[in-house]
């Protein structure tokens, strides 16, 4: 993605929705001017949701969500729906499409339910006018169209133009805390999870919105930060770094210059970060087996150290001092902690390893196997040190508890730092 791109998360989308054989997909295509979706006489033929990112005058970048017919009966008809009524969660204006010879269907009466329970903004198309001979009154955000004539295809693409000026977001990632000239430090750790030949989205997000405020991007690694801030003639405005390195950053960071991360920026742009706070205070209050809801929006492969299932939820066991239970979502479907191993012994495993490396990155550079670890776990068993009773039921060194505590304290004061800034 090049930075003059608009990403998938900043288009806005627009999903069309309806019973089988309404016209959804004929409308798609009216609306688009391109063959997105194939049509048929045959019921359901829209399977899966179809997904296109596109420019679409008068409203820019845009993503057109084409689903499944709400009243699929057919064998997969259930796994259908469930898909389309899925696709609400990425819907930032929903057209309804329904059937102007037959008019509203109860199936359409609960789906409008569901778009006013989640604020989505939509607009009911009534679809095939050309086949309508006698027209009933219509509501403020209704109207007639054809994809035989083109009856209503303009004005529908007005309508949602209106929508999308609304739904603008008047937020900036950064932008408006700095000014023209100010020097900015991006920390970027490239470790085992870092993807290849290219920075993570936010971070060329942020990237992007440092140069439109006509200020000045440092970008390095948290390995080659003291180097760098030593390099630099005056202090910086900022520091923003990756939240697995925010420790280390932390510490070569001047006690007087900001310091955030990317994911709180993206927090800040995206949704409330006032209650999100009140959310973070909230930790201070777990107890042993309190339930911890990790819901992330991205769809990345897991992996061992993975940030989701293992770095947070051991971050949180460090600062808390606690076991609580942990649920997951992905884009807003529950999930087990898929991507960790599957025995307890090689769960107990990463959980130690996740304690002891979390925030950094392996010192050894390589992503360990299961294999290895397995072999590791045993020979753990065999031969147990004085450093790991965890494993083996020995006692602690004396003085290791104590020294625990001490960076518990260091860490807390570093998160602390964040609330005067946010």
């Amino acid at each position: 993605m090049g930075l003059n791109d608009v990403v998938l998360a900043e288009r806005l989308h627009i999903g069309f929705f309806g019973m089988c054989n309404a016209g959804k997909s004929s409308l798609v295509n009216a609306v688009t001017g391109q063959q997105l979706s194939v049509v048929s006489e045959v019921r359901g033929t829209t399977t899966d949701p179809v997904k296109k990112a596109m420019e679409l005058l008068p409203l820019g970048p845009v993503v057109i969500l084409d689903t499944p017919g709400l009243d699929d009966e057919s064998e997969l008809g259930k796994l259908r729906v469930e898909r389309a009524e899925r696709m609400l969660a990425q819907t930032d204006i929903a057209v309804l499409v329904a059937d102007g010879t037959q008019g509203l269907r109860d199936e359409d009466a609960r789906l409008l339910e569901q778009l006013d329970a989640r604020k989505i903004p939509y607009i009911i198309a009534y679809s095939k006018a050309d086949r309508v001979a006698k027209r009933g009154a219509v509501g403020e955000n209704a109207l007639y169209v054809s994809a035989v004539t083109g009856e209503g295809i303009f004005e529908l693409k007005e309508r949602l133009g209106a929508f999308a000026k609304r739904l603008q977001n008047p937020k900036s990632l950064v932008r408006d805390l700095l000014a023209a000239g100010n020097v900015v430090v991006l920390v970027t750790p490239i470790d085992e999870a870092a993807p290849k030949g290219r920075l993570i989205l936010p971070q060329q997000m942020v990237l992007r919105d440092v140069l439109d405020a006509n200020a000045i991007a440092v970008v390095c690694q948290d390995t080659e930060l003291q180097r760098t801030l030593d390099s630099l003639k005056n202090k910086p405005r900022m520091v923003i770094t990756d939240s697995q390195a925010f420790e280390s950053v932390a510490r070569c960071t001047p006690a007087d210059v900001p310091l955030t991360s990317f994911s709180i920026l993206m927090a800040r742009y995206k949704g409330d970060l006032r209650e999100l706070v009140k959310g973070f205070a909230a930790l201070r209050t777990l107890r042993d087996g309190d339930r911890v809801l990790i819901s992330e929006g991205c769809t990345h492969h897991r992996q061992c150290n993975d940030i989701g299932t293992v770095k947070m939820p051991g971050w949180i066991e460090r600062f808390t001092g606690v076991k609580p239970a942990y649920s997951y979502l992905r884009r807003g479907i529950p999930e087990r902690a898929e991507g960790l191993p599957r025995d307890r012994a090689l769960r107990r495993l990463y959980a130690q390893r996740s304690r002891n490396e979390a925030p950094h990155p392996p010192s050894h550079g390589f992503k360990r196997t299961d294999c290895e670890l397995r072999h590791r776990h045993r020979r753990h068993a065999r031969h147990p040190s004085p450093q790991s009773g965890a494993f083996s039921g020995h006692s602690a060194p004396a003085g290791l508890n104590s020294r625990k505590r001490a960076a518990a304290d260091a860490r807390k004061g570093i998160w602390l730092r964040l609330f005067p800034y946010i």
